[in-house]
């Protein structure tokens, strides 16, 4: 099991969609929201992930496929 912390990016038209649910269920990874900020016009989230390198890795391309902006936060 790994764990990673993503920054994502949320456009507009993706704010009311349940895409961390999906990526959640659809790979198999466990969220855990850490921050947030979700505006009518967008917004961003601090999110950690949990699970197979591999699945995250997939997730992470899926969730860009959708239209978010994924960064990877390095641990210091």
């Amino acid at each position: 099991m790994s764990t990673a912390r993503l920054h994502l990016t949320f456009p507009e038209d993706l704010i009311s969609e349940p895409v961390i649910h999906r990526m959640g269920h659809d790979f198999e990874l466990v969220t855990n929201i850490r921050r947030a900020n979700i505006e009518d016009r967008g917004g961003w989230v601090i999110l950690e992930v949990e699970g197979d390198d591999a699945a995250i890795a997939r997730a992470v391309a899926w969730l860009a496929e959708q239209g978010l902006q994924v960064d990877r936060i390095e641990d210091d």
